[in-house]
């Protein structure tokens, strides 16, 4: 294949920190598209006169396009120009975004969420890319700092919505999201480090296969692919029914506005702060140790959530608790499958993370359908009617 022009960058070389800055931003603005509908799932059932288990399949939908893109794009990182291959999927994500906002019917926006996850996938390119020309000593670090930036992305993406969906709804909030998403594209075309690609010929069906395989031969992966699916599949579930219960879902006793559902978001610093610090653990060896510390964090989240139905301040601090312990295992899951072979990062990214977000599908599909529609739906006029009596008509 041929070689991308320009000065490469080395894997023995310390990476600036704007070049690290901008992997992170990257990497945070592709994956806020996959949440920025998630706290206002119940404003897309008004608009377009559906059930809450089919808004719940809008969130959905657009991670089963993720799944494609880390199943079919993803793999070729490690093989084709990153720079021209994240750009690109960049530009598509403006454009799917851009229709999203404009979609006349709920059809035509299943099908736009649907590409907009497909693009997201360059959120999962970043990272082995990142992986792959940080320093040997510096990569765990670095892999988590950008993963702190898709991090901060996602939780930002929930407050950014809600706040911006108060002032103009939930279409204002995909045309903003459009034109980030072009002004990264120009961003990593600019800045984005040149990096060699991989010079042996081979075929995509047998980029494809090699996944297998690697599946097949690593122990380690396999098992990391289990932990992520069912740690993804608890965290999507539990944030898509959160969204229906501050909304005043199943007879919650939360009747909360968009931008104080989006602001529930900001739990996610939790796990944002988790990243880097696990990923400095596990270069100094620490990382069994590390790996269970963070699943009693996330059990102890659990429980917290339980009895935050009622209690704000418990449901603030169990989210708190739930975020850092969920982003602790995934860091932790990451630096041993990044460990297994320096030559496939991208590779093993797309066997992982694609057991991950199935994991992330399962989850959204049954938190929008484990919470009932007529609860739902009393909450949110008992909502709109006190918001009435408070400002007017």
């Amino acid at each position: 294949m041929s070689q991308d022009t320009g000065a490469p960058t080395s894997s023995g070389a310390r990476l600036s920190r704007l070049v690290v800055l901008l992997f992170a931003i990257t990497a945070g603005s592709s994956a806020g598209c996959l949440y920025y509908l998630q706290p206002l799932l119940h404003e897309v059932a008004n608009d377009f006169h559906i059930s809450t288990a089919a808004a719940g399949l809008v969130v959905s939908i657009t991670q089963v396009g993720y799944l494609i893109g880390l199943a079919l794009v993803v793999p070729l990182g490690d093989f084709v120009n990153r720079r021209a291959l994240v750009g690109g999927l960049l530009v598509v994500s403006c454009a799917a975004l851009a229709v999203a906002a404009f979609s006349p019917s709920y059809a035509v926006l299943m099908i736009m969420v649907f590409a907009v996850g497909i693009s997201a996938s360059a959120a999962q390119i970043v990272v082995p890319w990142a992986a792959a020309v940080a320093a040997p000593g510096e990569r765990g670090a670095i892999v988590g700092t950008v993963m702190s930036g898709l991090l901060v992305g996602i939780l930002f993406s929930r407050v950014f919505s809600g706040l911006v969906a108060q002032l103009g709804g939930w279409r204002t909030v995909l045309v903003v999201a459009a034109v980030v998403q072009l002004a990264m594209a120009a961003a990593v075309w600019w800045f984005a480090p040149r990096t060699p690609v991989n010079a042996a010929s081979t075929s995509y069906p047998r980029v494809l296969w090699s996944i297998l395989t690697l599946i097949r031969s690593e122990k380690v992966l396999r098992h990391r692919m289990l932990l992520g699916g069912l740690n993804m599949a608890a965290f999507s579930g539990m944030w898509t029914a959160i969204a229906f219960l501050l909304a005043g879902a199943h007879s919650s006793e939360y009747h909360f506005s968009d931008a104080v559902i989006g602001l529930f978001g900001l739990a996610g610093v939790a796990g944002a702060l988790a990243a880097p610090r696990v990923g400095k653990l596990a270069d100094r060896g620490y990382l069994r140790h590390t790996q269970y510390a963070v699943w009693v964090v996330e059990l102890v989240g659990w429980a917290l959530l339980y009895w935050g139905a009622h209690q704000v301040i418990v449901l603030i601090v169990a989210l708190l608790v739930f975020d850092f312990g969920v982003q602790g295992v995934q860091i932790a899951n990451q630096a041993a499958v990044y460990s297994l072979d320096d030559e496939a990062r991208s590779r093993l990214t797309t066997a992982y993370m694609v057991a991950y977000f199935a994991g992330g599908v399962l989850g959204s599909a049954f938190g929008g359908w484990a919470v009932p529609d007529r609860r739902v739906g009393t909450g949110v006029r008992d909502r709109r009617s006190h918001c009435d009596r408070r400002h007017g008509p």
